[in-house]
């Protein structure tokens, strides 16, 4: 890897014979919009840089849109700037279903990085390989944004002409251009997490500079040392906005209330008494009411926490996660496989890992 000294796209533009910026019908700002944009900072051609990032589940049974756990599959990336246009090789999960164009979620999350720091690539070169089942319920699309706006951050201080997104802005402007804080933050920080959202009003302006936009942040949980994680993954798929559409507008209070509960025992069972799991995964709120879009997989839910381990829904599904300490016995790994899941004892993930020529 090298590094070279970035241009000023604005060098070479003699900003008042564009048309887009001479339009009386444009508003101030507009006008705003479009000088900004021409005064973005182009990277230097060659520069490149590695990311490697974790898959996530979410929910974790009470802590619904709220706790989230890294888990030890891996996403990899590496992205060089070029000269022009753009260039996608795709390896692995999803490699028949992906775009090889700028529409790349990966690609526009480096964007959407260089743009929220004040640069542009000239072109980009991109290729990934990828282990994260896609539509399973294990934060596939939040890594994908994760690694994004990670090699977006490593190309700036590879170049030379900025610092190191920092773990809240990371959280923050994945939260925005994605939507799952709680699968996105896993994968930042690693661990386990707690995330929760301010608004503008009430929590001031937000690590990315838009004062008027939500605040997403996020705790990381230290996990217990004996706990261990196992996904069941199936062949089929799911779509969390459909899945999410079938939750109700409100809920009884005392489901709400047991809900609470179940969430503040998580955090006690997950970094201190894992004794604790199984009550501490119990759920009223979304996964009953999402079983009839995923049958085998309430039903494994079900078997698994009639043996007495901690199964919960990952994320919208249809993976199921077991937490907990010690191997699933055997016999329980029998009956998801006799229902099309294949099991696989996983780590509790570190986060996202950035490499480049000034690590």
């Amino acid at each position: 890897m090298h590094s070279a000294s970035a241009e000023r796209t604005d060098t070479a533009i003699d900003m008042p014979d564009d048309p887009a910026l001479t339009d009386p019908a444009l508003t101030d700002a507009a006008l705003t919009d479009a000088a900004v944009t021409f005064a973005k900072v182009a990277l230097p051609v060659g520069i490149s840089a590695r990311v490697r990032v974790p898959a996530s589940s979410a929910n974790l049974g009470p802590g619904f849109d709220c706790l989230g756990i890294a888990l030890g599959i891996y996403d990899e990336l590496i992205v060089e700037i070029t000269s022009g246009g753009i260039e996608v090789e795709v390896t692995g999960e999803g490699a028949d279903d992906v775009p090889r164009t700028a529409d790349h979620l990966v690609a526009r999350a480096i964007t959407r990085g260089l743009d929220a720091a004040g640069f542009v690539a000239p072109g980009l070169k991109l290729r990934c390989v990828n282990a994260i089942p896609h539509s399973r319920g294990l934060g596939s699309s939040a890594a994908a944004a994760v690694s994004g706006l990670a090699a977006a951050s490593g190309l700036i201080v590879e170049a030379g002409v900025g610092d190191a997104f920092d773990d809240e802005t990371l959280v923050q402007l994945s939260s925005e251009f994605e939507g799952h804080p709680d699968n996105a933050a896993a994968s930042i920080l690693g661990s386990a997490v707690v995330t929760w959202t301010e608004s503008g009003a009430d929590g001031g302006p937000d690590p990315a500079g838009l004062p008027d936009g939500d605040r997403y942040l996020a705790r990381r949980l230290v996990v217990h040392p004996d706990i261990t994680a196992t996904v069941f993954v199936p062949d089929t798929e799911s779509s969390t906005s459909f899945t999410r559409g079938l939750l109700p507008d409100a809920v009884p209070r005392r489901d709400a209330v047991f809900n609470v509960s179940r969430a503040a025992l998580a955090v006690v069972a997950l970094t201190a008494d894992p004794g604790a799991l199984v009550a501490a995964t119990e759920d009223r709120l979304h996964q009953n009411y999402r079983a009839q879009a995923m049958a085998p997989t309430a039903e494994l839910v079900a078997a698994l926490r009639k043996r007495g381990l901690a199964a919960t829904v990952s994320g919208a599904g249809p993976t199921v996660l077991v937490l907990g300490v010690g191997p699933v016995p055997a016999d329980a790994r029998d009956i998801a496989t006799g229902l099309g899941f294949v099991a696989s004892t996983v780590a509790i993930a570190g986060g996202v890992e950035v490499t480049h020529g000034r690590s």
